[in-house]
């Protein structure tokens, strides 16, 4: 049974995961990485950047891959008082997100945030998030799909479900792919990991992991909500157009003020735009 003593210390390390070949967005990804790609003029990777600049972060370890070199080029090793390393994933092609994570392991000693590299987001949203064990969410809507949630009484998470697949009646959470962890967290992830890919499980996802930890109860988890603010993960064209309808040039300012006045801005708002635009499988598609 763990015992959660809460930092009160923000977190100044970050962990991008930016090493998959972007598939889904081809022919964009042809010549760049999916982190590259523009919405509205600015790139995910910049957006996400100056995101963690505004938060106080000092070091941000990329796992790369795909096209890894214009990561590199594009960034270098500082940007402001923002260090930069990098950990090359030479098998990529061939294994998923639980590899990358893993890959970091001798890297980061110290807590962190963790986030996948194609999210845009309001920036305030990271408010809550720049503590060890953390949790971004965001209550499931029928359009979500991937993994989920169920949270206890103390807004902790109780319990990981793959594909919301659960018959009780509990209300369910989607997962945002944005996490922080303690040392002592991390500590423990790093062994589940190691036993993953050991077993050569190399193309699983994290959750797996981290649905294994809660479930033992070794690792405890915060939720924090990331429905009042506008946020999206970027996987086909389909949601490039509308991530683009949602941060529109030159900056989201009428998001952030409906958002601000309606906190189910997003429920409503982004609800509407899908049914006249794609199927609904996942206005906030994330996996």
């Amino acid at each position: 049974m763990i015992k959660r003593k809460e930092s009160t210390k923000p977190v100044t390390t970050a962990l991008l995961l930016a090493a998959g070949t972007g598939s889904r967005l081809y022919p964009l990804t042809k010549s760049e990485p999916k982190c590259m790609t523009s919405v509205n003029g600015k790139t995910i990777l910049e957006r996400l950047i100056s995101n963690l600049n505004q938060k106080g972060i000092k070091k941000l370890v990329i796992v790369t891959g795909h096209l890894e070199q214009c990561i590199r080029d594009y960034l270098g090793d500082q940007i402001g008082e923002l260090k930069i390393k990098y950990i090359f994933s030479p098998v990529y092609k061939t294994t998923n997100n639980i590899y990358s994570l893993w890959m970091a392991r001798k890297m980061i000693k110290e807590p962190f945030l963790l986030l996948e590299s194609d999210l845009v987001f309001d920036e305030s949203l990271l408010d809550e998030m720049m503590y060890p064990d953390r949790i971004a969410l965001a209550k499931m809507q029928p359009w979500m799909n991937g993994t989920c949630v169920t949270l206890n009484k103390s807004n902790m998470v109780h319990k990981f479900l793959s594909d919301g697949k659960d018959t009780s009646d509990k209300i369910k959470h989607k997962t945002v792919n944005i996490y922080s962890f303690s040392v002592d967290s991390w500590k423990k992830i790093i062994k589940r990991l190691d036993i993953q890919i050991s077993a050569g499980n190399v193309n699983s996802y994290y959750e797996t992991v981290f649905a294994d930890l809660i479930s033992d109860k070794d690792i405890a988890l915060k939720s924090v909500s990331f429905d009042s603010k506008p946020w999206y993960e970027i996987d086909t064209l389909e949601d490039l157009a509308l991530a683009e309808k949602i941060f529109p040039k030159p900056a989201h300012k009428t998001a952030k003020i409906a958002a601000q006045i309606n906190p189910n801005f997003l429920d409503k708002q982004l609800l509407n735009t899908v049914i006249t635009s794609r199927k609904p499988a996942g206005v906030l598609n994330v996996g």
